[in-house]
């Protein structure tokens, strides 16, 4: 029968001295140079040494137990011990104040033991609150606290318990493992606008303070005549149950009717301080929106019930800044 030819073999005739080789192959030569034979045996001081791998961490079992080890086997950089309260708002956990109050109450342990007021720790401790582990975070850290800014409308309460069951500004704000976030002040139920959040109670404490001087600017809608001589007043300094106060500025933004609008600034942060100056003078203030505080004003693209992280690097540089201003006491509440 005569064999199929294919395209992929040319057709061989018996005795084709073309499709003969030269001389036949010998398979147990040695293979030329740049190659290996197939299957053959390399001689023993031919033998490739392998490739040195990595050695392993050594199995600390976690970072609470491995001392002043870090993962690689290497030593970690001593740290200096800082009070627990201060290590705890840096984390996240409350403000000084709040922790104070839980070391006294006996709820914060340090490696076991019931932590004291005014103990320092450094980061190998092992601090609990409740049971429950902290990740504890030092001024050293390389990694900066996170801020947003939040825009709040009317309706939301500033606080994670309420006993009325109020919507909170909490529920709509990023979650988060290992902390939690500490308003940089409050906002009345019915007033709206600019709202800030960081993780860290210390960067919280001093943007909060009155010692900070970042103003506040608000914009206020007024059902009322405010005369001049009323502004003159504002200005100038009102009384109020908890002390004098005064606008910085106060400058007419418009309106019709019966109700006009007011920019106003201010440096304090007094429960409700803007709606009681105004009723000071015989004034309701129908709406209140916080456009400013400090160096963060609100975004026209932010909407309400919205928020918008910092970068990193935006947060570096405030950071810096609140470093200029330096040191201040404990935290302070503030409402309008």
């Amino acid at each position: 029968m005569k064999a199929k030819r294919t395209p992929f073999r040319p057709t061989q005739k018996p005795g084709d001295p073309e499709n003969r080789p030269e001389r036949g192959v010998d398979r147990g030569a040695d293979a030329p140079r740049g190659r290996s034979a197939r299957g053959a045996v390399p001689a023993a001081g031919e033998l490739e040494k392998p490739a040195p791998r990595r050695k392993p961490a050594p199995n600390t079992g976690g970072r609470a137990n491995r001392g002043l080890v870090a993962r690689d086997g290497r030593p970690l950089a001593e740290a200096k011990p800082e009070r627990l309260q201060k290590v705890l708002a840096q984390a996240g956990i409350g403000s000084r104040r709040e922790m104070d109050q839980w070391i006294a109450e006996g709820r914060v342990t340090v490696n076991g033991e019931v932590a004291q007021p005014g103990q320092s720790v450094v980061p190998t401790d092992k601090v609990k609150i409740g049971g429950r582990l902290i990740n504890i975070r030092f001024t050293g850290s390389s990694r900066p606290p996170r801020v947003l800014m939040y825009h709040k409308p009317e309706g939301e309460i500033v606080s994670r318990d309420d006993p009325d069951g109020r919507p909170s500004v909490f529920a709509a704000l990023p979650r988060m493992r290992g902390g939690r976030w500490i308003n940089v002040g409050r906002l009345d139920f019915n007033t709206s606008g600019l709202l800030l959040f960081t993780t860290s109670g210390d960067l919280a404490n001093k943007l909060m303070h009155p010692s900070s001087q970042l103003v506040r600017e608000y914009a206020v809608r007024v059902l009322g005549e405010l005369t001049l001589e009323a502004q003159q007043q504002l200005l100038k300094g009102v009384e109020l149950e908890d002390g004098p106060a005064n606008f910085a500025a106060l400058v007419d933004a418009g309106g019709e009717g019966a109700n006009k609008w007011y920019r106003v600034t201010i440096f304090e942060g007094r429960n409700r301080e803007v709606r009681r100056m105004f009723e000071a003078v015989g004034c309701t203030v129908s709406r209140l929106i916080r456009v400013r505080y400090g160096p963060f004003v609100l975004p026209p693209q932010l909407k309400r019930g919205r928020c918008q992280e910092l970068t990193e690097t935006e947060v570096k540089a405030l950071l810096r800044e609140m470093e200029k201003i330096g040191q201040v006491p404990r935290a302070m509440t503030e409402t309008k």
